[in-house]
């Protein structure tokens, strides 16, 4: 019998790391998830502790990171990824986009692994291009309160350069664009969750700034076949992946009104600093190089999403310890 191909995902008990753990068990691999569980939740991979070609370990990837036997591929998605998350524990989020790239770059070297980074379009920050191309170097404030993840991300990329470069070490990255579904914390400060619980409990949705921004939102399955068909494929540089379909942050409260059946207006608020205007990739690379563009149009993906947001218990719908920003 060959042997499954082994893969490390960091952040699996994360939104997208579930995905990925999900897609990968799929496609037949064994699959080794490791979350210290900050921001992370045991409830989206439970369904694959009873599958022997699944592990666990519950782990800081900052710290010094060991797997026994042979690893093929490493995917690197530890990082908390929403606005609420890295405000709260902005050294954590640092620590992970140094500490830790630096300790899985190693792991791969050593057990001679492809791997493959999850970056951000945060990396372009309030950009002056639209929409973003993978060689536009973004606009990024260093010293704001976003600058915490969009700093890391951005030292992560160029450290995962360096080793290839360096070491010829395999290597691949994403630049992932607004991205939703099941299994999104609906607290977690990214506007599509916050506007869906806003519209469950009844409250009007909050808009910052007069909603001219612009985001461009993925649903989570073109998302992973994105992510897949990279990792296989021969492309070293980043790859933006995300759904070039745009659409003002106000135009989307409507649409969220709309699908939910909720009588709520939407009030507005001052813009937090550094608020991207504009969320939009050019995916002329992932088409020309993957082969792949976006699947699920907005309107099946927001059904289904609210239909999962609707299914929670009732503690967490009404739950809203959280600040909102329009960033994510």
């Amino acid at each position: 019998m060959i042997p499954r191909k082994r893969i490390l995902i960091t952040g699996a008990a994360g939104f997208l790391g579930s995905h990925l753990s999900d897609r990968f068990i799929k496609e037949g691999f064994h699959v080794i998830g490791m979350d210290n569980l900050i921001t992370g939740d045991l409830r989206n991979i439970e369904h694959l502790f009873p599958l022997e070609n699944f592990e666990f370990y519950n782990h800081d990837v900052s710290k010094f990171v060991y797997v026994a036997g042979e690893l093929d591929y490493i995917l690197h998605f530890a990082s908390p990824a929403s606005p609420i998350d890295y405000l709260k524990i902005p050294i954590q989020t640092l620590k992970v986009g140094s500490l830790g790239i630096h300790n899985l770059l190693g792991l791969a070297r050593s057990k001679k692994s492809r791997i493959l980074i999850a970056s951000t379009s945060e990396v372009y920050g309030d950009p002056t291009v639209n929409p973003q191309p993978e060689e536009y170097w973004g606009n990024v404030n260093p010293v704001g309160p976003r600058g915490v993840y969009d700093e890391a991300k951005r030292f992560q990329e160029a450290m995962t350069m360096a080793y290839h470069t360096f070491h010829g070490l395999e290597t691949r990255i994403v630049r992932i664009f607004n991205t939703y579904g099941p299994r999104m914390r609906l607290n977690d400060g990214r506007v599509l969750p916050a506007f869906i619980g806003q519209a469950l409990r009844g409250e009007d949705l909050t808009v910052f700034g007069d909603g001219s921004q612009t985001r461009s939102f993925c649903y989570v399955d073109d998302l992973v076949e994105g992510i897949y068909r990279l990792l296989f494929s021969d492309y070293s540089m980043p790859v933006n992946i995300g759904n070039p379909d745009e659409i003002t942050i106000k135009e989307f409260g409507e649409e969220i009104i709309k699908l939910t059946g909720t009588k709520q207006k939407m009030i507005y608020n001052p813009l937090p600093t550094d608020d991207p205007k504009q969320r939009r990739p050019d995916i002329t690379k992932a088409r020309n190089i993957l082969s792949w563009e976006p699947k699920v149009n907005r309107a099946e993906g927001l059904k289904i999403t609210y239909d999962y947001f609707k299914s929670l218990p009732e503690h967490e719908i009404k739950h809203k310890d959280f600040t909102y920003y329009n960033t994510k």
